[in-house]
């Protein structure tokens, strides 16, 4: 191991070679070339192997990242694939969309010393990658099948990540979707840029593939009722994510051309799928477009108007550049692509009339003292309004749980007071006996590796409740 790794001091970090901004604000193709298996290696030998991996215990999954780091370095691609993908059931879709900076190579302990972070993403999609192109990446196949059933209800990261596990335990699993694909906001929320829909569409046809019944189209609510569900089962997964938006409170916010983000996104994800979208509301060509917002949500509507042909792209943020809730790589690549950032700038006002926006008046802000959160709260700086031009204003403030108990036709089922679904966190159960619940629709908006590791939680919860479920009646028979 010793000739292998610990190369930080002698290799520079490296990064796989970005696409130049000219080329790339043009298409929705993903903006990093791939890996060659050289320059794998290469970064992969930086890793220190350090007796405390930080990388591993701030990855939400716990990857174990030292390992298949070494077996890349080593050459042992498919050992390290098949590490790499025993904690994740996506780990090609991490390896693209996680904001590694905020969590595994955040806290790499090369980074906090000054040498550089090991590219841990770029190598972790470089090996997935590599397995599906080599047939690596095995059919799910059961070792074997149980009689019993359970209903999946939403096509996002925790519902297919635990359709994945549930299968692989032989459940007879199906997921249900209001969406005619599955895969929730990784083909229709996030852009093709940053994950392009192959890429996700690969993974539904191996569940598909694998005995997973996938209905789409299909609303709980409309087409069935929670009960209804619960009587086809031996249990349910609520894994419904989050897509109520926040609203933004300013005059003016219900004019023609103030949309929200996820419909935007949505119309554009469609476009690129092929599908026909007769929205000009939501096409920014042309236009000078401003977002509200500072997430990822926020980063990925800027970077999709950029390549809609925008005239003009300016995100307002009420706080500054250091409390900024989004990805600061995400943030670096809005601005090498134009996107211009209005720091601590509040909308005041949507200018224009009800048929058209024509701007935004935006207030000054400044921080003032920690609230409830312990962050600075943003606070008005007296006479310093400015205007901004704008065509299209993309409301990106963040998202809300829908009000399940109603759309589902289950008044009992409990919420808490944000909306979310309540559940017991020794048992991933909500308070019906059968149903379960996972990822954002549990947490609140977060990442997709969040709800990854929620949908593993869940089948794990899922397989102790029916395995013990199967054997009371023997139990009974005992006594």
């Amino acid at each position: 191991m010793a000739e292998r790794m610990l190369k930080f001091v002698t290799v520079e970090r490296g990064m796989p070679a970005k696409r130049e901004v000219e080329s790339r604000a043009k298409d929705f193709h993903e903006i990093y070339a791939d890996f060659i298996d050289a320059k794998a290696k290469e970064q992969a030998s930086r890793c220190s192997q350090c007796g405390v991996p930080f990388c591993q215990t701030h990855c939400p999954l716990h990857n174990n990242i030292p390992d298949w780091l070494r077996m890349t370095a080593e050459g042992r691609l498919r050992e390290a694939y098949d590490l790499s993908q025993a904690t994740s059931a996506m780990p090609e879709v991490c390896g693209r969309i996680c904001p590694q900076d905020r969590l595994c190579e955040g806290n790499c302990v090369i980074e906090q010393s000054g040498h550089g972070t090991v590219t841990i993403g770029a190598v972790e999609k470089y090996l997935t990658d590599k397995a599906w192109e080599e047939g690596w990446v095995a059919p799910l196949k059961p070792a074997r099948e149980r009689a019993q059933s359970v209903g999946i209800i939403g096509a996002g990261p925790a519902g297919l990540g635990a359709a994945d596990l549930l299968r692989s335990m032989g459940y007879q699993v199906t997921v249900y979707d209001r969406h005619d694909r599955a895969g929730g906001l990784l083909i229709y929320g996030i852009p093709s840029f940053k994950l392009e829909k192959d890429v996700v569409q690969r993974r539904s046809r191996r569940l598909a593939d694998g005995g997973v019944r996938l209905r789409t189209g299909f609303e709980v609510g409309r087409d069935a009722t929670l009960d209804e569900l619960r009587a086809s089962h031996d249990a349910v997964l609520i894994a419904t994510g989050v897509y109520k938006a926040r609203e933004l409170t300013a005059p003016g916010v219900g004019s023609e051309g103030v949309v929200a983000a996820l419909d935007y996104l949505i119309a554009s994800n469609r476009r690129g799928l092929g599908d026909q979208v007769e929205a000009a509301h939501l096409d920014a060509a042309g236009k000078d477009v401003v977002v509200v917002g500072g997430g990822d949500t926020a980063m990925d509507c800027v970077r999709t108007a950029v390549r809609q042909g925008a005239n003009s792209v300016t995100c307002l943020y009420r706080r500054d550049r250091t409390n900024m809730p989004g990805s600061m790589r995400e943030v670096a690549h809005a601005e090498e692509e134009g996107v211009v950032f209005e720091w601590l700038a509040a909308p005041r006002a949507i200018l224009g009339d009800a048929s058209g926006v024509t701007g935004v008046r935006a207030a000054r802000m400044r921080l003032g003292a920690p609230d409830a959160s312990g962050r600075q709260a943003p606070e008005e700086a007296p006479g310093a309004d400015f205007d901004v031009p704008a065509q299209l204003v993309i409301k990106a403030l963040g998202f809300d749980p829908e009000d399940l108990p109603t759309l589902f036709g289950q008044p009992e089922l409990k919420v808490s007071k944000w909306g979310t679904v309540k559940i017991d966190f020794r048992t991933q159960m909500t308070n019906l006996d059968g149903v379960f619940a996972a990822g954002d629709i549990v947490r609140g908006a977060s990442l997709v590796v969040w709800a990854l590791r929620d949908g593993r939680d869940a089948a794990e919860a899922i397989d102790a409740y029916l395995q013990a479920k199967a054997e009371t009646p023997a139990l009974v028979a005992a006594e």
